[in-house]
C-alpha cells in the first residue's frame, strides 16, 4: 500500500512523475477530475489542429486526391504498425478498422473455419464469461445462430470454471483480458496455452488493456485479438477499432464480411472475391478517414513514454485511490470489487454501493467524473497519461464528502448513457 496520505505528499509524487509532462498533451476541462478513461480517453491537443487539416486541406482542398497524396488509403496498416508495439504485436499483423464488435465477429468467423478445417472440425463450443462484455456475447450467439451448424456459446459463471469449460468440444476460447466492470485482470499466457492444450483457439478482447496494461500476444501464445482506440488509446468517440492477425494464421485467415478493402486488387474491379495477403484481408469495406486521421494523434502519445512506465504508475494510482477510499469512507457501504493483487488488475477501481448510480451522478455533478454499470458498480478509471495523485485526493474528499452528507439523489431519472 502507498504511504502517501496528504494532499501535500500528493503534489510533490506529481511532481517527481517521470509522466508529468504528458497531461500537456491533452486538453482536459477546467475544474474537472477525469476518471473515465476507461470509457472514453480524453482529446489530445493535436486532435483538433489534425481534424482541421483533413477536413479544410486534405478533404477540402485535394478532395478525392487525399486517398494517394495524403495517405488515406494506407491508414489502416500505418496505423496498425504504429499500434503494435502496445500490445506485442508485429509490424505487419494489425490494422485499424470497423468497430470492435465487427472485428470480434471476424476473428472468431476465422478461428471456427481453422478449427473445421483442421484437428478441430468436430468442435462446436465457444466459452466466454456470462460477465463478458454483452456485445462480445451478444456477436457470438449471432455468429452461431447465422453458421447454424450446430455450434453454440457455452457461458461460465466464474473465472475458476473456464479450464474444464474448455473442453473436447471447446473450439474457441474467447475472453476479455481485462474485465469491464471490475477490471479483473485474466492470466493470458495461462489460458491461451490451456485453451491449446485442449485443442482449442483463444481469441482476446483487449478493450480495457491496449494503452493501459502491458500486452504481449505473441509471448502470451494468443491466436487472435481485437480491442478499441477511443478509451486508454485516446482515439475519440467512435473511433475505428483493431484486429490483430500474427503471421501464422494470416494465410488461412478467413471470415464472411468479404468487402472490397480486403480484395487483393480492390480497384481492378473483378467478379469474384480474391482475398488480399497479410492483414489487408482483415479489412473490410472503405474507411472512415477522419476518424482515423484523429486515431494518430492518440497513438503519437505513446511514443514519448512506456508500457512499463505506464503500468506502476497506474498501480500506484489505483492503490492509493483504494487505499484512501476505504482508510476515509469506511463508515459507508462501500465495497471494492477489483483485484488488490497487483497481476490481476487493470488500470481501473471499481466500488459498489446500494445508491451507486445516484452517488456517481452526484460525483459528475461535482466535477468527478467516472461511470457507473450494474449492478451496483462504480467505475473509476486511471489513465497514467493524464490523471494525477492529486486528482486522486481530490476525487475520494469529494466523494467522501457526498457520502457523509448524503447528497445524491435516488430518485432521479438515469440517462441514457451511465
Amino acid at each position: 500500500m502507498t504511504a502517501v496520505m496528504t494532499r501535500a505528499d500528493c503534489v510533490a509524487r506529481d511532481q517527481r512523475d517521470p509522466l508529468r509532462a504528458l497531461r500537456a498533451r491533452f486538453d482536459l476541462p477546467d475544474g474537472i477530475i477525469y476518471l473515465d478513461g476507461n470509457s472514453l480517453g480524453a482529446r489530445p491537443r493535436a486532435a483538433l489542429a489534425r481534424a482541421q487539416e483533413v477536413v479544410s486541406r486534405e478533404w477540402g482542398q485535394d478532395l478525392i486526391k487525399s486517398w494517394n497524396t495524403a495517405g488515406w488509403f494506407d491508414l489502416p496498416k500505418r496505423l496498425g504498425d504504429r499500434l503494435a508495439p502496445l500490445i506485442g504485436a508485429k509490424a505487419g499483423e494489425v490494422v485499424v478498422t470497423d468497430t470492435t464488435s465487427l472485428n470480434l465477429f471476424k476473428a472468431l468467423a476465422a478461428a471456427l473455419q481453422l478449427q473445421a478445417e483442421g484437428a478441430g472440425a468436430a468442435r462446436r463450443t465457444i466459452v466466454t464469461e456470462r460477465s463478458n462484455f454483452p456485445t462480445d456475447i451478444y456477436m457470438a450467439e449471432g455468429l452461431t445462430r447465422w453458421l447454424d451448424r450446430g455450434y453454440r456459446v457455452r457461458l461460465v459463471d466464474s473465472i475458476e470454471e473456464i479450464p474444464a469449460a474448455v473442453d473436447d468440444d471447446c473450439a474457441v476460447l474467447m475472453l476479455t483480458h481485462v474485465n469491464y466492470r471490475t477490471g479483473y485482470q485474466h492470466d493470458m499466457a495461462a489460458l491461451s496455452r490451456h485453451a491449446h492444450a485442449a485443442g482449442a483457439l483463444a481469441v482476446w478482447d483487449l478493450a480495457h488493456s491496449a494503452g493501459a496494461v502491458p500486452v504481449d500476444l505473441h509471448a502470451a501464445g494468443a491466436d487472435f485479438a481485437v480491442g478499441c482506440t477511443y478509451k486508454y488509446l485516446n482515439g475519440g468517440p467512435g473511433a475505428p477499432a483493431f484486429i490483430w492477425v500474427p503471421q501464422r494464421h494470416q494465410a488461412a485467415f478467413s471470415h464472411p464480411l468479404t468487402g472490397w478493402w480486403s480484395h487483393a486488387q480492390p480497384f481492378a474491379m473483378s467478379h469474384g472475391f480474391a482475398a488480399a495477403d497479410g492483414i489487408g484481408r482483415a479489412l473490410c469495406g472503405t474507411q472512415p478517414v477522419l476518424s482515423l486521421a484523429l486515431v494518430e494523434c492518440g497513438l503519437e502519445v505513446f511514443e514519448e513514454t512506456t508500457m512499463a512506465a505506464i503500468r506502476e504508475k497506474s498501480l500506484a494510482l489505483t492503490d492509493l485511490f483504494i487505499e484512501l477510499v476505504e482508510s476515509t469512507c469506511r463508515k459507508h457501504p462501500l465495497g471494492l470489487v477489483t483485484p488488490r493483487d497487483h497481476a490481476r488488475r487493470g488500470s481501473q477501481a471499481s466500488f459498489t454501493h446500494p445508491h451507486g448510480y445516484a452517488v456517481m451522478a452526484a460525483l459528475i455533478r461535482r466535477g468527478v467524473i467516472g461511470d457507473y454499470r450494474e449492478p451496483e458498480i462504480m467505475r473509476f478509471g486511471f489513465t497514467p497519461l493524464y490523471t494525477s495523485f492529486a486528482d486522486v485526493w481530490d476525487a475520494v474528499a469529494i466523494l467522501k464528502d457526498i457520502l457523509d452528507r448524503e447528497a445524491y439523489d435516488t430518485r432521479a431519472e438515469r440517462s441514457a448513457v451511465t
